[in-house]
């Protein structure tokens, strides 16, 4: 046993709950090429268990190259391949058990023993070769660049190195290697950009074009191709060029982009991308040992700090609770949908036809008040349904399927008299939309759900008029319908089980999050917002500069700053939606008299973008009118971190969600809250907030939080 498989059984102690991956060897002899290892990655789970390496794994990985190393310096094989179990190559480090690290030290032996292990690879006596057959991130990805050579499958869905999006580095050997062997700028798009982009995954194709792999094959035999290949580079058949890299001023210019992008993201207040570029920017000289050291130094600094914490916490919330809605009924209430109705033939409503059509595959019929509408909204889904057909994402077989379900009549009851799942995305006014609902209960089944897709409206009261206002349930999607995964569903004051049931059944379908939410002004996440931006309007209103304001909220390293994501909204639905929270709550929800000005003048935001970047519209300067308190951008952060706070907490008190967790759930997912920060509890739990404004935090000790 070496000394690197010691130490790491002796680490296993401190990831009580690691599934163990398994490193099995099998001899294969290649036609003309001799006897070769194939080490296979296996934690003997089904392809929905990804495999990961703890202390563990790496100790089992360590010992099956204590045989192969012995068996190429004998002579008895002529090179080593390693591969992943069906749909499955490896996942990276054993998350679950990294935030369990209590110390610096236990830390850096976790980094310091992924590195022993995989760069063992690259000086066996032979050439090695590994054979990304299924999903690959992080350390999965890692282990494979400390190989001589690599062939990727066309199907793999999701190859990344997503750390500096978790809060963490690449660090075992992707920041020192990845740019050495594709260049600085490639290396990146990949490590930076993709992982700041949401955690953007390379498909197959691309990992071959970046020139990570040096051949692609097809799934359906991609093993036995790329042992064929191998056999042929053994021999000597096959010679692998690979473009010199250029450590010239393109390096450096690659660096400062990733800067650039940072800067963007995060604004500073994440370290993670900033430590990655660090070591990217070291690696230019191609000292490999000077790289791993400054790796495993970043991942012991990041694994104690308190950004992985939280973006481990967000992990968790994305991919565990998302997928168990707390207070969701049994499914087995669900009704069956196979046929669903759309009120509306606008983007939104056309958004949200295609979405139905595309993950259901049933027919959808659109109505509207007249013919020019509901053609233009079948004419919307049948575009994008030929755009994903130009890009490969469909099939024709598919596309035209697709596009005979997608119909328009005016008529509501031919519409939807069969219909199963009836939503309606009509003007966001409570009188229309009640009028709507009375014509739909009128001609659907008895049992037909009925859905609003309204973003701030109540859904009893849009209810209350009709005889079975127990199967009228909120669907509130987010704009984009097909990139934010959010889908808040409202139960109003009647809406029975099975009702409810069938809508979580739909949101599944729809591989949509759902979170389960009161029936309650503006629900979760445009309550939130709504307080928040309302902040910035008021200090702006009472005589802060926008600039100030703006610039004050930067340290959150939010995605995009608040008179941004105004403009994203639309200024009218963002007073629209003021309003509706000043009738509710007027001691805390004002309605901006700027901001109305701006909405009456038809101005879609307060910038314009003449030199590429943001400036203030002169013509909305000329709007405002302003006090002549000026606040300083501490006092403006420190003004909407309370405000936040507060709103956070009563909405908690009203029971408008289960949890804390859900909250956060819903900004992640509904609002791209950064990964990094957790969440807005957790952050503000941090930071003093939460026990400032409301006596108490958000969160239990030890979740989300910086070890003691």
């Amino acid at each position: 046993m070496s000394t690197t498989t010691e130490l790491l059984k002796g680490a296993a102690e401190l990831f009580p709950g690691e599934v163990v991956t398994q490193a099995q060897v099998r001899h294969i002899d290649l036609p003309g090429a001799g006897r070769f290892a194939l080490i296979t990655l296996d934690n003997g789970l089904d392809h929905t268990k990804p495999t990961t390496f703890g202390p563990q794994s790496l100790a089992n990985l360590d010992a099956a190259l204590d045989q192969v190393e012995k068996e190429a310096a004998d002579g008895a094989i002529t090179g080593v391949g390693i591969t992943g179990k069906p749909f499955i190559f490896a996942v990276g480090a054993d998350l679950k058990g990294v935030e369990l690290l209590g110390r610096h030290q236990d830390a850096l032996a976790i980094g310091k023993g992924g590195h022993d292990v995989f760069k063992r690879l690259s000086s066996l006596a032979v050439p090695t070769f590994a054979y990304y057959n299924g999903a690959a991130m992080g350390g999965g990805v890692e282990v494979g660049l400390h190989c001589t050579y690599r062939t990727v499958s066309a199907s793999i869905p999701a190859f990344s190195l997503p750390e500096v999006f978790l809060g963490l580095v690449p660090g075992w050997g992707g920041c020192a290697l990845l740019p050495n062997l594709i260049g600085a700028d490639r290396a990146v798009t990949v490590i930076i950009e993709n992982s700041l982009n949401q955690n953007r995954q390379l498909k197959g194709a691309q990992v071959f074009e970046l020139g990570i792999a040096d051949a692609l094959f097809e799934a359906a035999d991609f093993l036995e191709q790329s042992l064929a290949w191998t056999a042929s580079v053994l021999t000597g058949e096959i010679e692998v060029a690979r473009p010199e890299v250029d450590r010239g001023e393109a390096w450096d210019r690659a660096v400062e982009r990733g800067r650039f992008i940072a800067d963007g993201k995060v604004h500073g207040a994440a370290p993670a991308a900033y430590r990655a570029l660090d070591i990217i920017a070291a690696a230019k000289d191609g000292d490999l040992r000077r790289g791993f050291d400054a790796e495993d130094a970043a991942l012991a600094d990041l694994i104690m700090g308190g950004e992985l914490r939280s973006g481990i916490y967000a992990f968790n919330l994305v991919q565990r609770r998302a997928k168990r809605p707390v207070g969701a009924p049994d499914k087995a209430l669900a009704r069956p949908v196979a046929k669903v109705g759309v009120v509306g033939a606008g983007l939104m409503a056309s958004q949200l036809a295609l979405l139905f059509v595309r993950r259901l595959e049933v027919p959808v019929v659109l109505t509207d008040i007249d013919q020019e509408r509901i053609d233009k909204g079948v004419g919307y889904v049948h575009g994008e349904i030929d755009k994903l057909l130009a890009k490969g994402r469909l099939g024709q077989d598919a596309a035209n399927r697709y596009k005979a379900l997608v119909t328009g009549h005016l008529d509501k009851a031919t519409a939807f008299g069969d219909a199963d799942f009836v939503i309606e995305a009509v003007f966001e006014e409570m009188g229309v939309k009640q009028q709507v609902f009375a014509e739909l209960e009128a001609v659907v089944r008895p049992d037909a759900i009925l859905a609003t897709n309204t973003s701030s409206l109540s859904v009893s009261e849009m209810a209350a008029k009709l005889d079975h206002p127990e199967r009228v349930v909120g669907f509130h999607f987010f704009n984009p319908v097909a990139i934010l995964p959010l889908l808040e569903i409202v139960r109003g004051e009647d809406t029975d089980d099975a009702s409810l049931a069938t809508a979580f059944a739909v949101a599944k379908k729809l591989r949509k999050t759902a979170v389960l939410v009161k029936d309650a002004p503006a629900f979760v996440v445009n309550r939130i917002l709504t307080r928040f931006m309302g902040e910035i309007q008021n200090v702006i209103d009472e005589g802060t500069p926008v600039a100030v304001a703006e610039k004050a909220i930067e340290p959150l390293g939010l995605p995009m700053s608040p008179l941004v994501l105004l403009e994203l909204v639309g200024p009218a639905i963002g007073l629209h939606v003021s309003q509706t929270l000043h009738g509710a709550f007027p001691d805390r929800f004002t309605v901006s008299e700027n901001l109305a000005a701006v909405v009456k003048a038809g101005k879609r935001g307060f910038y314009v973008y003449d030199s590429g970047r943001p400036e203030l519209d002169p013509e909305v300067a000329a709007l405002l009118k302003q006090g002549d308190k000026v606040l300083t951008e501490a006092q403006v952060r420190e003004r909407v971190l309370d405000a936040v706070a507060q709103e956070i907490g009563l909405m908690l008190a009203e029971g408008v969600v289960a949890e804390a967790q859900d909250i956060d759930l819903c900004l992640i997912t509904g609002a791209g809250w950064p990964f990094h920060l957790g969440g807005i509890t957790p952050y503000l739990d941090r930071e003093g907030v939460s026990q400032r404004v409301n006596g108490k935090p958000f969160l239990a000790p030890g979740v989300a939080s910086v070890p003691a």
